[in-house]
């Protein structure tokens, strides 16, 4: 059974910085693409970060373009998306998310391409 299993979230003023992962289980998808969306209140889910099935390249919404870093770590099966100086409005619950096809290149903004998703993990930026 796979499982995406995020963690790392927590309560930071603004101008911190936090690091979350993603540990993956039940099969390995070091040849998939993996993307970062976020949740706020009363909001769509919407998409924040994504690594190619390459590894080799990285998109990023505009609103966190320089701030946050996506990257993998193959060996231990793992994801993280690194985010340094963080705004209130970064609050929200943030999922980790698989696309389950290998070498596939796909729409990385829209969450429908993507297959697997974890439980989130509450990202709170306080002014």
């Amino acid at each position: 059974q796979v499982q995406l299993v995020e963690s790392g979230g927590g309560l930071v003023q603004a101008g911190g910085s936090l690091r979350l992962s993603c540990a993956i289980s039940g099969r390995t998808f070091t040849s998939n693409t993996m993307g970062w969306f976020r949740q706020a209140p009363g909001k769509e889910r919407d998409f924040v970060a994504a690594l190619s099935w390459t590894g080799r390249t990285t998109f990023y919404a505009d609103s966190v373009k320089g701030r946050f870093t996506v990257s993998r770590d193959n060996a231990k099966n793992t994801v993280y998306l690194q985010m340094n100086n963080l705004k209130p409005e970064d609050t929200a619950l943030y999922y980790c998310a698989a696309d389950g096809q290998t070498y596939s290149d796909i729409n990385y903004r829209d969450e429908r391409k993507y297959d697997y998703w974890g439980q989130g993990t509450q990202v709170t930026v306080s002014s």
